[in-house]
């Protein structure tokens, strides 16, 4: 089972005491700065969490699974996350 974003705002208001509406518009608003940030290739670090990164993907030879045929793959952009040190300790 995944966390949902309904499950994060439900958390925060039960733990600040802000309103649904409110505790919404943090979650969207914390979202949206990620988001901006990651899109103009910024890194994202929420220390004590872990880091999000743009990572420059080139091009690169694949190949179609289902036909086996090849082709040439773009060049793209994808985010990655690395975990903090604390929060694989709490995992593992």
């Amino acid at each position: 089972m995944s966390l949902t974003k309904a499950q994060i705002v439900e958390n925060i208001q039960d733990q600040t005491g802000l309103t649904k509406i409110k505790a919404t518009e943090t979650v969207e608003t914390l979202l949206e700065i990620i988001k901006s940030s990651l899109t103009t290739g910024e890194n994202v670090l929420v220390s004590g969490f872990g880091k999000f990164c743009v990572k420059e993907k080139k091009q690169r030879k694949g190949r179609n699974p289902a036909t086996g045929d090849e082709m040439m793959l773009d060049e793209r952009r994808v985010v990655t996350f690395k975990c903090s040190g604390k929060l694989r300790d709490k995992i593992n």
